[in-house]
């Protein structure tokens, strides 16, 4: 039969820490180290694949896998030499969850199982410590009773914070043996207790099971895209006791800051304590360092063992430990989740300590990650005009503004109208949906290993935890502190600001700067990263200079998209646009173009020097012309009330519509006429894009006639020009065939009148409608090079608003109809079918074909992946996301196998 139970402990393991699809994280992370020596406490993983097995037999475990969990528990018995449910000689247990990737706290976790009355009495003689049994037990049936049995911790919570006050103590370790009993005897009032400990066995199990579809589990899993299908094992391990005393204790840990990547031990510990007790905040913890004081022969124990799995796994490891009457023990080793700076700081110094070499640094950090590197830190001077309310522990680096909510359910709320803090006195794993809401995540209590930082570092937010001077009120929505002796109270909705680097909370909201791209440790990945990535591009969306420089400075090489319209929405630009439109002649027509002219020449001219040498793909006009009018309603409106209103309201209509007071009565009824004569029943549809050019050819003849004539003009200045004029929503071959004709015809004039005949230039098209990807091998004839517009692309081919899809979108992606979002990453099983065929047919016609693509996709990892893997020479993105597909695309490359480093560094 195939085996599903599989024994470690002891020295040896029937597993490694090659089968995490088997024995999740936590068992391979168990096995490999039983093998390597390290002590570690016997025991058993239940495999992954029982887990989804379990809920194909209708929530069972079969018969045959109840015996070899039997037999695995059997040997676990005599190595242990206890028995569990023996009342004179108990063996005690931990069950686990862990799957194949980390999902801190998301699922279930048991101790102490085997307890009942009896055995708890004979672990009390046993140890000659009733206290530590009767904790131990109070232990047992809190977390059992949660997890196995569905009792809400509150219910215990009130019987425990009851008895405290009976007995007037304030930490939970001053209560006595007698009051453990006490609280035992309510705790088992409020729902039946099993005793039998095979039984619990059993249920503690398929508790753990079942935990992978809870909710919060679920969502971490869509989060994080965590496939559902791989399950979760379950480990059952012999119990060893933080709580023994004062020469017992337990932890939590990293080989490096988790947070900066400093090569620094790190990590939390309380003395007579268990392992829940650090990661759930009830009590604060004291730095791993100051354990050499207290217990040093185990805390140099712990140093050897951890950095030898360091080297032994090549990366940043997370630990977990138990001392047990000062007798070290091993529970958990894993690759340790980190920020986005710790992840780039790692990468590269353990390159340069020999652990690892480039090409696997490159791999080893995830492109989403750099996103917390891109993005503002407070302005210093900013933060002096802001009240400091409060300092804590720095749990995850970055600065933070945002709207105080109390609650996971408020900061979703909340945040639909802004940025969002969720404040909360500890954070649980029920919070997870107010956690990836929120831009901050501050705590009262909790350390650096507490569930709010853990979960924070993983998600890239800043985090505060541990700022006990907040008295939080959740009820009230609220929390107070006391500044410079004076009581200061924040309520939701209030502005605060709060830095994850230095731990400082602030009341208001704090300016901020840009951070640096090219810092030390980023710009080594970076150029790294572009070695491995060959000759594929990265480009940025850009419409203006100063987007062209800060592209630029991330490391775009050149621009993808220039959205010319973008010009024309400038204040000082609507008026003339407006004439344009508003104009029933051509000669009028050209008239308001030729004001246009000079604004889109000066726009162009700043992006080819941005661009000096790079490429500037440049769209003509797209969007449809009413979107540069007022809307419909709001002139209907005036119009109405225009016969009764004051001087001053009819000034501010003035303002609005940009006609002169005196000409109102006459100009608003022609305004209305002519915005209800462009009015579309399906703007995006409509009469927009390749469309307007045809019509009205005198739009792209002034576009082109900016674009050259600024080409020419920086091209004499001994600037490297190499515009390409992207012509928008083509459906057929003949569309593209007369605006290049207009375009060719405006460039041959104009350069040859410049002097600058030989400037080398390119028109081509943006790919976004079904039918020009299939009928691509006639639009490639006429186009010079290919851009998809997957944005259009999607919504055409899917038949799918992109903004009405947010309406159903938690639907389709919790039922798995889309895998993701469809306008986040490529749809690659529908529109990555029909850009793989474009892309074959436009090359079938022309195999020199230059193809990129501009739309949102092209930031994205898993779709700049695709884009590599189908042949396209570059992406082009947002400025702040270049980097991403920089290393996105570094990745594919090396994945690919056909790149090696062919840039020179």
């Amino acid at each position: 039969m195939k085996n599903y139970v599989y024994n470690f402990g002891g020295g040896t393991a029937d597993g490694d820490g090659k089968m995490k699809d088997v024995l999740g994280g936590k068992g391979a992370g168990l096995a490999e180290m039983s093998r390597a020596g390290v002590p570690v406490p016997p025991g058993f993983t239940i495999s992954t694949e029982v887990c989804n097995i379990y809920f194909q037999n209708k929530n069972a475990v079969p018969a045959e896998i109840n015996d070899q969990i039997l037999k695995a528990l059997t040997k676990l018995e005599k190595q242990i030499g206890k028995k569990l449910g023996d009342p004179k000689n108990p063996l005690l247990v931990s069950v686990r969850s862990g799957a194949k990737f980390s999902m801190p706290g998301m699922m279930n976790t048991i101790l102490n199982l085997g307890l009942n009355d009896e055995t708890t009495e004979g672990l009390a003689k046993l140890t000659n410590n009733p206290r530590f049994a009767y904790d131990s037990f109070r232990r047992f049936i809190q977390m059992f009773g949660e997890v196995a049995l569905d009792v809400p911790m509150e219910k215990f919570d009130h019987i425990f914070d009851k008895q405290k006050h009976k007995a007037k103590v304030k930490s939970d370790t001053d209560l006595s043996a007698d009051d453990l009993k006490k609280i035992i005897a309510e705790y088992k009032k409020v729902k039946p207790f099993p005793q039998d400990a095979h039984e619990q066995l059993a249920m503690a199990r398929d508790a753990v099971f079942r935990s992978w579809w809870n909710p919060k589990a679920a969502y971490y899993r869509n989060m994080e895209k965590i496939p559902d299908e791989i399950g979760t094992a379950a480990n059952v391990q012999a119990m060893v006791y933080g709580n023994l005393g004062d020469t017992s204790a337990t932890g939590v840990g990293f080989t490096r800051d988790p947070a900066t990547g400093e090569n620094v031990f790190y990590g939390e510990f309380l003395v007579n304590a268990q392992g829940e007790d650090v990661v759930a905040g009830i009590r604060t913890p004291e730095p791993i360092t100051d354990l050499e004081k207290i217990m040093p022969a185990a805390y140099k124990q712990l140093r050897e063992i951890t950095a030898s799995l360091e080297k032994h796994y090549r990366d940043m490891q997370d630990f977990e430990f138990t001392i047990e009457d000062n007798k070290l023990y091993m529970l958990q080793t894993r690759n340790g989740k980190r920020t986005g700076p710790a992840a780039v700081r790692v990468a590269v110094e353990m390159v340069e300590e020999g652990l690892i070499d480039k090409k696997e640094a490159v791999l080893r950090v995830q492109p989403q990650q750099l996103d917390q590197l891109l993005h503002p830190v407070f302005d210093n001077a900013s933060l002096k005009t802001l009240k400091l309310v409060a300092n804590g522990i720095a749990a995850s680096p970055g600065a933070a503004v945002g709207r105080a909510a109390f609650s996971a359910d408020d900061a979703v709320e909340v945040s639909k109208n802004g940025p969002v803090i969720l404040v909360r006195k500890e954070t649980t794993p029920d919070d997870i949906h107010g956690m990836d809401v929120a831009k901050g995540i501050l705590t009262a209590v909790g350390g650096k290993s507490s569930h709010a930082a853990v979960v924070a570092r993983g998600m890239g937010r800043p985090c505060v935890v541990g700022a006990g001077s907040l008295a939080i009120s959740e009820r009230n929505k609220e929390f107070t502190t006391t500044v410079g002796g004076k009581a200061v109270t924040v309520k939701e909705g209030d502005w605060i600001s709060l830095d994850g680097t230095t731990a400082n909370v602030y009341l208001g909201k704090a300016t901020t700067n840009d951070p640096d791209p090219n810092s030390s440790y980023f710009g080594k990945l970076m150029k790294w990263a572009d070695e491995f990535r060959g000759n594929f591009g990265v480009r940025a969306n850009a419409d203006i200079p100063r987007d062209a420089k800060a592209a630029r400075l991330f490391g775009a090489e050149g621009i993808g998209l220039c959205r010319t319209e973008h010009m024309f929405f400038a204040e000082d630009r609507i008026p003339h646009v407006q004439a344009m439109i508003l104009a029933r002649d051509e000669k009028s027509r050209r008239k308001a173009l030729q004001k246009l002219l000079p604004m889109q020449k000066a726009d162009f001219v700043g992006l080819f020097k941005a661009m000096d040498g790079f490429p500037v793909v440049i769209r003509t006009l797209d969007p449809p012309l009413h979107e540069f009018l007022p809307k419909r309603e709001d002139l209907m409106v005036d119009l109405a009330r225009f016969p009764y209103v004051d001087s001053k309201a009819k000034k501010e209509m003035s303002e609005k519509y940009r006609i002169p007071v005196g000409e109102l009565k006459k100009k608003l009824p022609e305004l209305l006429h002519r915005v209800e004569e462009l009015h579309e029943f399906n703007p995006m549809l409509g009469h927009r894009g390749c469309r307007l050019g045809i019509t009205y050819p005198e739009i792209t003849e002034m576009q082109a006639r900016a674009i050259f004539e600024a080409a020419a003009q920086v091209s004499k200045k001994g600037v490297k020009v190499l515009p390409e004029v992207m012509i928008p929503l083509i459906g057929s071959a003949k569309e593209l065939e007369n605006q290049k004709a207009i375009v060719d015809a405006v460039a041959k004039e104009v350069l040859a009148k410049a002097g600058v005949p030989d400037l080398h230039y390119m028109v081509g098209t943006m790919i976004e409608i079904p039918r020009a990807a299939i009928t691509a091998d006639k639009v490639a004839v006429f186009a010079e090079f290919f851009s998809f517009g997957t944005n259009d692309l999607t919504q055409t081919t899917m038949g799918l608003s992109r903004d009405d899809y947010t309406k159903f979108s938690k639907e389709y992606e919790n039922l798995k109809i889309f895998t993701a979002d469809p306008f986040a990453a490529i749809d690659q099983e529908g529109v990555g079918k029909l850009i793989e065929m474009a892309i074959k047919l436009g090359r079938k016609t022309k195999p020199d074909l230059e193809i990129g693509i501009c739309g949102e996709h092209g930031g994205e990892p898993s779709s700049v992946e695709f884009c590599y893997r189908v042949g396209m020479n570059y992406v082009s993105c947002s400025p702040y996301r270049v980097p991403i597909a920089r290393l996105a695309a570094a990745q594919a490359a090396i994945s690919d196998g056909k790149v090696e480093a062919s840039r020179t560094a």
